[in-house]
């Protein structure tokens, strides 16, 4: 599926031990991508499975260009890779996730709408679940409501209210794109000239909070996000991150730590490792395990007060 000149779309879809749901959605995808006639290279880079998820790409679909990786690093710099590749050949790079579902009109919805709004940087369709129903798919940029939301100490009935970053139903319920300060990054589409403008993903992070950092560069750049609810994508949801609870944990407020250390003001992110802290200090205290008491000190580590602004490799 790929050409000599340069093409409208490049997908890259990084994988870990879900050879099941990576079938599903290089299926779904091939079928899209032919149903509309769009030339597109698509990339999987799998992050080292011990499933048969290489050698079932390589069987059958021989029409993905397939990067098997020697080890997993992570789904930040899996997807730099594929970046690194793709943004020489295509105009548009849409970062999928291997746990979705594309139906036929979704490409090239989501295609025309990046040429119609030439300052939108990122676009995300709407996220339904397997079953149908919305799926969060997008947010404000986090402080200090959210990590209490994600502690738990904030009342349930306010956690799809705007104080935890939610837009209201009715917009995805319309048709009508709407602009967002960050989508989810199960399929996000990423116009290839904001990715030359404020680099590639910040690879400081391992999983998690990396399309926020990215959508929030993208805004301080003046690049324009979008959520676009005429068309959907399913997705499951968790399908790798499942796999190790107390590691993703780790790395979940570990991400956060550094998004809150480059973005917000010195108070809030002050006050947020504050309560988060105390919160994992008694966690860590009540573990039942070593692992879980390990991934506890990780996160404490993390929010210790800042020292300073260096942020490692890939910040920008």
């Amino acid at each position: 599926m790929t050409t000599g000149r340069r093409l409208p779309l490049a997908v890259i879809i990084v994988s870990w031990n879900v050879s099941g749901h990576l079938a599903r959605c290089l299926q779904s995808l091939r079928h899209a991508l032919l149903a509309e006639d769009i030339e597109a290279e698509v990339w999987v880079i799998d992050n080292a499975s011990s499933d048969d998820s290489v050698a079932m790409v390589r069987r059958d679909h021989p029409w993905v260009t397939l990067l098997p990786q020697s080890e997993n690093r992570g789904y930040v710099e899996a997807n730099n890779a594929g970046i690194a590749r793709a943004h020489r050949t295509a105009d548009a790079i849409w970062l999928l996730n291997p746990d979705t579902i594309v139906p036929p009109g979704t490409v090239g919805a989501l295609l025309t709408f990046m040429d119609q709004h030439p300052h939108a940087g990122l676009i995300g369709p709407k996220l339904l679940n397997p079953g149908g129903t919305l799926q969060e798919c997008a947010f404000r940029f986090p402080g200090l409501s959210q990590v209490l939301f994600a502690l738990g100490g904030a009342p349930d009935r306010l956690y799809h209210t705007a104080l935890n970053g939610r837009y209201p139903p009715t917009l995805f319920e319309a048709k009508t794109a709407f602009q967002i300060d960050h989508p989810l990054g199960a399929a996000m589409l990423a116009r290839t000239e904001a990715i030359r403008d404020v680099g590639p993903l910040d690879e400081g992070f391992f999983m998690y909070c990396e399309e926020i950092d990215w959508a929030w560069r993208m805004h301080r750049a003046g690049w324009q996000r979008w959520l676009v609810p005429s068309v959907a994508v399913t997705h499951i949801g968790g399908a790798s991150s499942r796999q190790a609870r107390p590691a993703t944990t780790a790395h979940l407020w570990e991400s956060r730590a550094r998004l809150y250390r480059k973005h917000q003001t010195p108070v809030t992110y002050a006050l947020s490792g504050a309560l988060v802290r105390w919160a994992f200090r008694s966690r860590r205290s009540s573990a039942t395990s070593e692992e879980w008491r390990a991934a506890y000190s990780r996160i404490l580590a993390a929010w210790q007060p800042a020292r300073g602004k260096s942020l490692g490799r890939g910040a920008r």
